[in-house]
């Protein structure tokens, strides 16, 4: 596959067969997978084949559609839906996104009596769902253009550093990114960024995907190791943070990739705003306390004893610590509110609070 062929991470082919790109693989192979059942949905999802709250999302919208053929298939098709609608909710538990898109399809299905016209009504809806994505993703970089402005203004002999942690760009959010939408919008607007990109242990998504991301689009960047940003932000070399989030509770508590939490404090420790870049999709609205009510998943501790790189031509895994030492391996870390500067929205900057979200997103006052 020629990655320039495609400015999403999943879509239908000419045939209507659901497509994704192998995030697993990058930056060093370009590869897609055919995702023609719940199950291999769930395995993608949770193998991170695919990964990234926005784009779990749509692949558990478009993980319906496979569930509506499938229910409709069997001999209890609302027994059977309900059954693979759960199975698609638990395949991550952390980003909130994935329940809110399986929930979005499951009512609409809910108000079709016959069965034969879920697939349709699934389709439409998860198409529904992933452009309303890209919407979001457009206008948070339209609205977090403006502090990068703002500081380039204040520094117009220099480039604005960005450091961001994880991948929060296209690759996780159909098209533009959370994180990286502000920085795309800075870069076409002719205003000179330059990126720090942390690796993002243990599965290095900053080296591997947004390192990627960057270059195809010409962003001047250098990958840092991870503990690096402190003495960086030390050192005046940091703007500004941005970073995204697969959940945040209406509190303005925010979780992301293990690791986020350490860069908000040394943000603060330094005065350098920490801005959390996220779609409404990501809001858990029925929580109030995301640092105690946040799930954190555990992934399996060989993610942070191996390591896998291209060595000549050839893909290489390797061991790193004693093959008898054991590892913890917590997928996500929370940022208290208190440390976040805002919280870009495709609604505008608001603050990390539950009545700074309710003046952005009024429907949801009770």
């Amino acid at each position: 596959m020629n990655p320039n062929q495609t400015r999403r991470p999943i879509w239908q082919d000419e045939e209507g067969r659901l497509q994704v790109i192998d995030q697993r693989k990058l930056p060093h192979r370009c590869c897609t997978v055919d995702v023609r059942t719940v199950a291999d949905m769930i395995q993608a999802i949770q193998t991170m084949v695919v990964r990234g709250a926005p784009l779990i999302g749509v692949c558990g919208a478009y993980g319906m559609v496979l569930a509506a053929e499938e229910a409709c298939a069997g001999k209890e098709p609302k027994r059977d839906l309900e059954t693979l609608a759960w199975a698609l909710r638990e395949a991550r538990p952390t980003a909130v996104n994935l329940t809110w898109a399986v929930d979005c399809i499951m009512d609409r299905l809910r108000r079709t009596s016959d069965p034969r016209q879920w697939k349709a009504a699934a389709l439409r809806e998860a198409r529904l769902i992933e452009e309303a994505e890209v919407v979001r993703c457009r206008d948070i970089g339209c609205f977090g253009l403006e502090p990068i402005r703002t500081l380039h203004a204040s520094h117009p002999e220099r480039p604005v550093q960005v450091l961001t942690h994880c991948n929060a760009g296209w690759l996780a959010c159909i098209e533009y990114g959370t994180a990286t939408a502000p920085i795309y919008a800075a870069h076409e607007a002719g205003i000179p960024v330059h990126v720090w990109v942390d690796e993002t242990r243990p599965l290095n998504q900053g080296a591997r995907l947004t390192a990627w991301e960057l270059a195809q689009k010409g962003v001047p960047h250098t990958v840092i190791v991870d503990n690096a940003g402190g003495h960086l932000m030390q050192r005046g070399m940091v703007d500004v943070v941005i970073v995204g989030a697969d959940r945040v509770s209406r509190n303005g508590d925010a979780a992301n990739k293990i690791g986020t939490y350490l860069k908000a404090l040394a943000a603060f420790d330094n005065g350098i705003p920490f801005y959390v870049a996220i779609p409404s999709s990501t809001i858990d609205w029925n929580l109030s306390d995301g640092v105690n009510g946040i799930p954190i998943e555990m992934r399996h501790p060989d993610e942070v004893r191996y390591v896998e790189g291209l060595d000549g031509e050839r893909r290489t895994r390797i061991l790193l610590p004693p093959e008898a030492s054991p590892a913890l391996n917590p997928a996500f870390d929370v940022t208290p509110a208190r440390l976040i500067t805002g919280l870009i929205t495709e609604r505008g900057i608001c603050q990390a609070s539950e009545s700074g979200i309710r003046k952005r997103f009024p429907e949801w006052s009770s």
